[in-house]
């Protein structure tokens, strides 16, 4: 699971009082990065800005539906928590076509936040990558990585994004991903199946990149 004290959560909620009790339950609990966006503009500035894991989204900003529509514009692995009053049974609904990663009523309770947090982290954990980065701790989902690349000492890691660099052998990485999904091409790769475009006698291609392929793993494809 994500450290507590790494996982930056955004509270969407235009009552500043309600906003406030939730990031003091969340304090006492160690949640130390928290913010609060008290409507639709500010809180398409911090989901860019402040980039959270976790979004506690009011659904009904200033008496609309907006939070249905912001939590499309979330980054890829953020976990939606939506948030609504006990009787918007037709609103609820509406959010859980989205199919958020859970949902809370009004008045919110301690017990409940806490719980549907950690169980949302716990779900998301399941498809997620974790290695230190520095002093970082880094989650990727499985579907953002690419091909792994075997480096002396290191591997490099290409996501759909960017590179990460981390000092570990590809056979310690290799134990850590589900096999159904990373498949070792030669001695050297290991590739994300799902992104395979293109298999031959000699390689497999990945996004215009050509990863040699080995007669000893090439049964696997």
């Amino acid at each position: 699971m994500t450290n507590i004290k790494n996982t930056k959560i955004l509270i969407v909620e235009d009552d500043v009082f309600i906003a406030e009790y939730i990031a003091e339950l969340l304090q006492e609990e160690n949640f130390t990065k928290t913010k609060i966006a008290k409507n639709k503009e500010m809180a398409l500035l911090e989901m860019e800005n402040f980039s959270p894991n976790i979004i506690l989204m009011d659904i009904n900003l200033k008496g609309v539906n907006d939070g249905i529509a912001l939590s499309n514009a979330k980054n890829k692995n953020a976990i939606i928590i939506f948030i609504t009053g006990q009787h918007d049974f037709a609103l609820m609904n509406e959010a859980l076509k989205t199919n958020p990663d859970a949902y809370l009523t009004k008045p919110v309770k301690k017990v409940d936040l806490l719980a549907s947090i950690n169980l949302a982290l716990q779900k998301k954990q399941v498809n997620m990558f974790q290695f230190k980065d520095g002093y970082d701790t880094v989650s990727l989902d499985y579907n953002d990585i690419k091909y792994i690349m075997a480096d002396g000492n290191y591997v490099n890691i290409q996501t759909t994004s960017k590179k990460y660099t981390i000092r570990k052998s590809l056979n310690t990485i290799a134990e850590q991903l589900p096999v159904a999904i990373f498949k070792q091409t030669h001695r050297s790769y290991i590739v994300n199946s799902n992104k395979i475009q293109r298999v031959t006698a000699n390689f497999v291609r990945i996004s215009e990149i050509e990863i040699p392929l080995s007669r000893s793993f090439s049964k696997k494809f």
